[in-house]
């Protein structure tokens, strides 16, 4: 990435903070008030279980994380295998690295290539590694 990037990654940080976090708390609320408003207040046999709006949220937790997890889990073993194959397929990142490789491997690839694609998986490695490098 360019140094120069600073706004880029601001607008990705906020959409990240917005979309795993602030939104997933405000639709997880939202979903529950909007439940107990429709079905709970609405069937008088219900009512009578959940007496008041804690009592089904505590119980709407204890079911509805534990279903979450187990999806989640589901989601993990069989889907996050295609998901992360077709992720790569798209990345031309991923694409020039590999292709270079070959290159290097058949005697095709420039000193020039190698060295640009050795200086981006540094840079990746120092970030990953060195976490007091912000931008």
């Amino acid at each position: 990435m360019l140094e120069n990037d600073w706004l880029r990654r601001r607008w990705f940080e906020f959409r990240q903070g917005h979309s795993i976090y602030l939104a997933f708390i405000l639709s997880f609320t939202n979903f529950i008030l909007i439940t107990y408003r429709l079905l709970i207040e609405r069937i008088p046999a219900l009512q009578n279980i959940f007496t008041d709006l804690w009592i089904f949220i505590i119980f709407f937790i204890l079911v509805y994380i534990p279903a979450s997890i187990l999806i989640g889990r589901w989601h993990r073993i069989t889907q996050l295998k295609v998901e992360t194959t077709i992720g790569m397929l798209e990345n031309p990142l991923f694409a020039r690295m590999y292709r270079i490789m070959l290159d290097v491997q058949l005697g095709r690839a420039t000193k020039e290539e190698i060295e640009e694609i050795r200086k981006i998986l540094l840079d990746i490695e120092k970030k990953m590694y060195n976490n007091t490098n912000q931008h």
